[in-house]
């Protein structure tokens, strides 16, 4: 007890699991040339972020925050999601029960409009959304604010993750990322390619 988030999560958690990329406060361990850059950032910091969280909240915490401030490589969030396909089995290790991946993955309130389960996003209900709509409602996930989706599909077990950096240089330009559905377009085409 009494030790900080960062530390409780590699002690217990990553370094478990075997993701040996996922940390915060990358820098204290990696070289910035290895970290791709964020944004040129004009409006807060003003310097070039790179190795240090984007969010400005977990920023004042010293990169360290329960919502943000983790940085990983796609491996590792494979690892992580495979574990959640596994309701919280991975390894020969149970981190967390069945029943908890079960509430936080259900859309409790799905008929009124809400796709959001309690941990996890879900797939629209109709029209656009996070996913390509051709995964089945059981399937989970979360997009990211600088363009990152990781998502699984208990139904398939396919595991999509892609990383990106639509921030950068500057995240107040058009999120054409979004508006071009790259990401749900990828996963199409994978979702295609290994069901039919």
């Amino acid at each position: 007890m009494g030790k900080p988030l960062d530390e409780l999560s590699v002690t217990n958690f990553y370094k478990t699991i075997g993701m040996n990329n996922t940390l915060y406060n990358p820098l204290n361990r990696f070289d910035k040339s290895v970290i791709a850059p964020t944004e040129i950032d004009t409006y807060f910091r003003h310097e070039l972020i790179q190795g240090y969280v984007h969010d400005m909240e977990a920023a004042m915490e010293n990169g360290v925050g329960g919502h943000a401030g983790i940085f990983s490589n796609a491996m590792d969030i494979a690892k992580m999601m495979q574990m959640y396909l596994q309701k919280g089995n991975y390894g020969g290790i149970q981190y967390f029960s069945e029943d908890t991946f079960n509430t936080f993955n259900t859309s409790w309130f799905y008929a009124e409009g809400n796709r959001r389960g309690l941990g996890f996003d879900k797939p629209q209900i109709s029209g656009a959304g996070p996913t390509c709509g051709c995964v089945s409602m059981s399937s989970f996930g979360h997009t990211g604010f600088t363009g990152t989706i990781a998502w699984a599909d208990p139904a398939s077990d396919i595991i999509y993750v892609f990383l990106s950096n639509r921030t950068y240089p500057d995240s107040n330009l058009p999120n054409a990322l979004s508006k071009e559905n790259i990401r749900e377009d990828i996963q199409r085409v994978i979702q295609e390619a290994i069901i039919d």
